[in-house]
C-alpha cells in the first residue's frame, strides 16, 4: 500500500471557519494524484484520490470533497443518502504540498449551522488502480462514509478538550 498513514488536524476560528489539514504519508509516487486544475465545483471527485469531510447536526448533513487537483464539491442531504443537492457555498481555497513521502492538503470551510458531529475520510487511488478507503470510523461491511457510525468526532469535545 502506497499510503501508510493519514493524519488530520482540525482548527476552529471564531465565526465558525473550520480548517482541515490532511496529511497522507508513505510512498507518494505510488499514489495517483490528479493534475492541477481550476479550483471549481466538480462532481465525482470521490472516484479518485480525494479527501472528504462530513458534518451533521440532526438527520441532515453536509458532504465536502477536496481533490488534490484543487477541485471541490459540496452537497447537502436531508437524511442518510436522501435529498442530495449542491450545497450553496463559496468555493473553498485548497492548498496542497507534495513531497516524496508526504502529501498535504489544507482547506477552510464555513461550519454549517447546527453541525455537532464530524466525519473525516479519504479515498486513495494507487498507480495500479487499487483504492483504499480511510475514515475515523467505518461501519461493518463495505466502506460507507455516509453511515452514522462515520460521524465519529464530537466537535464540541474536539474544540474544548
Amino acid at each position: 500500500m502506497a499510503v501508510e498513514r493519514i493524519d488530520v488536524t482540525i482548527a476552529m476560528a471564531p465565526g465558525g471557519t473550520l480548517t482541515l489539514s490532511y496529511s497522507a504519508s508513505g510512498t507518494i509516487s505510488g499514489v495517483r494524484l490528479p493534475d492541477a486544475a481550476a479550483p471549481e465545483r466538480t462532481d465525482g471527485l470521490w472516484q479518485h484520490s480525494c479527501f472528504e469531510a462530513f458534518l451533521r447536526g440532526g438527520e441532515d448533513y453536509a458532504e465536502y470533497n477536496f481533490s488534490p487537483s484543487t477541485q471541490w464539491a459540496a452537497y447537502r442531504f436531508d437524511g442518510y443518502r436522501a435529498g442530495m443537492r449542491d450545497a450553496d457555498i463559496a468555493g473553498p481555497e485548497i492548498e496542497t504540498t507534495i513531497a516524496p513521502e508526504r502529501f498535504d492538503l489544507r482547506v477552510a470551510i464555513d461550519l454549517p449551522a447546527g453541525a455537532t458531529r464530524l466525519g473525516l475520510a479519504a479515498v486513495i487511488e494507487e498507480s495500479p488502480g487499487r483504492k483504499s478507503y480511510w475514515a475515523l470510523a467505518h461501519p461493518p461491511g463495505a466502506p460507507d462514509f455516509h453511515h452514522i457510525d462515520c460521524f465519529a468526532l464530537d466537535l464540541a469535545a474536539a474544540m474544548h478538550p
